[in-house]
């Protein structure tokens, strides 16, 4: 054999070794940092969580972390002494890339359990099993069987839920009358709104998401299941097993424990509404029983009377008893850390005088926030942060300004960008520091505050 020819048959065998390597080797994780595992948790001090933003598992509101995962998490390290700190990823398998980069301890979060996902990670804890269900309005008429679809027409994103409608639709033979929803503005939160509104019959959501949105439009019917279960639960990586222990071991023990059970209602069963009544006297010219307190202390700010008691008639139905599901109380719905960070003295959440007085040093600092935005317009800012925290106010300015409107005029500008912060799209932005965001309360809140206001200056005197 010629030298030429003997040296293309070494590279030729070398090449098809190296193939043949390649297509033997199977997916390792990446290399991470030493173990940490339960003992070195300890002596550390702290839990590092890995999540999403969604309404279900965490987001931030009125500057406090929230969200039923992020809540299960807090109680399973105080079991175990440890202080929490909360990492956010972009999606599942960035998640799961975070925990093998060891930048994270545990994933809290509904991770499917899949065997393939066996591979890389040791599911745990707070195990759920979840379905995919149809969203319609409660009556008589809501569907009670699946092949009661059929000459429906049913509104989905595309993905999963799209996935299922079809696939469902192959199996009853036809005839369901599947739209798809393609416009990234538009989310499934976004769809279970319209059933509500009667402006769509039918949309599909993830049963823990259809029973969270059930809470703030009651009228809704989330029972007709159209998938089979599928197991979710936390993960950790596989060299950690006593942490993997202690969260089933944990999980066992808090099933049924007076924390769950709040966290539970807090997210999935208590109204997220709260009844309205009209003017105390029209006759009279009384808004409520506190109008001396409105009056007294909106001076401090240079607000109108009127205007602070439709933001106390939207937080509290003037009631000062009220406890919201986030933990608001009192007259004006401060949040206690709020509220004591604003002076009000502990064990006074619920007196009226106390309330509005932080209530308004809360506004007043607030406001300086805005001081580039001129009045009136200001007060709509001010109105949306009250509601949300201030961060997501920033946030929407942010994609505002970013999309072309003007981040200093809130109608039909910063409002839309408030809208689409639960968008994916929109909360992921490099412009935006404060996550998911449901933003269709605020949006409405400040809307019905000032609608309410007109109306008050209409009939009632300064």
């Amino acid at each position: 054999m010629r030298p030429n020819c003997h040296l293309l048959t070494i590279a030729l065998i070398l090449l098809l070794g190296t193939a043949w390597g390649c297509r033997e080797k199977k997916p390792q994780a990446p290399p991470h940092p030493a173990a940490r595992d339960l003992p070195q948790l300890k002596d550390s001090g702290r839990l590092v969580i890995l999540t999403l933003y969604s309404s279900t598992s965490y987001f931030i509101y009125r500057g406090q972390d929230m969200g039923f995962q992020y809540e299960l998490a807090q109680q399973f390290a105080e079991s175990l002494g440890l202080e929490l700190e909360v990492k956010v990823a972009k999606n599942v398998a960035d998640l799961e890339q975070k925990l093998l980069d060891g930048e994270g301890d545990l994933i809290a979060y509904n991770l499917p359990i899949t065997k393939e996902g066996r591979n890389w990670v040791t599911y745990c804890g707070n195990e759920v099993i979840t379905h995919q269900v149809i969203v319609q309005r409660s009556g008589r008429r809501s569907l009670k069987d699946v092949t009661e679809l059929v000459g429906k027409r049913v509104y989905v994103k595309p993905g999963k839920y799209y996935e299922r409608l079809t696939n469902l639709n192959q199996e009853l033979g036809g005839g369901i009358l599947i739209q798809k929803v393609a416009s990234d503005s538009i989310g499934t939160e976004d769809l279970i709104a319209q059933v509500s509104r009667g402006e769509i019959q039918y949309t599909v959501a993830d049963n823990d998401i259809a029973r969270l949105n059930a809470t703030y439009y009651p009228n809704l019917d989330t029972r007709l299941s159209i998938s089979f279960d599928q197991r979710s639960s936390w993960a950790v990586r596989p060299d950690c097993p006593l942490l993997a222990q202690a969260a089933d071991e944990w999980q066992k023990k808090n099933a049924t424990s007076p924390a769950y059970t709040a966290s539970m209602k807090r997210y999935f069963e208590t109204s997220k509404s709260l009844p309205h009544t009209p003017i105390l006297s029209l006759r009279e010219g009384k808004i409520s029983h506190y109008d001396d307190l409105f009056k007294k202390y909106a001076k401090e700010i240079g607000w109108d009377w009127r205007l602070l008691a439709s933001l106390a008639y939207k937080e509290s139905n003037f009631d000062t008893t009220a406890v919201s599901w986030a933990g608001a109380k009192g007259l004006m719905q401060l949040m206690p850390s709020t509220a004591h960070a604003m002076g009000m003295p502990p064990g006074k959440e619920h007196n009226a005088e106390e309330s509005v007085k932080a209530a308004v040093k809360y506004l007043g600092i607030t406001a300086k926030s805005f001081t580039r935005i001129p009045e009136p317009e200001r007060i709509n800012f001010i109105l949306a942060s009250y509601n949300s925290g201030i961060g997501h106010v920033l946030d929407a300015m942010a994609l505002a300004e970013k999309y072309g409107k003007d981040q200093y005029v809130w109608k039909d500008n910063v409002e839309k960008y408030i809208l689409l912060k639960s968008q994916e799209e929109y909360f992921t932005d490099s412009v935006c520091k404060f996550g998911y965001f449901r933003g269709a309360e605020t949006y409405a809140f400040v809307r019905d505050i000032m609608g309410r206001y007109e109306q008050y200056k209409e009939k009632i005197k300064p």
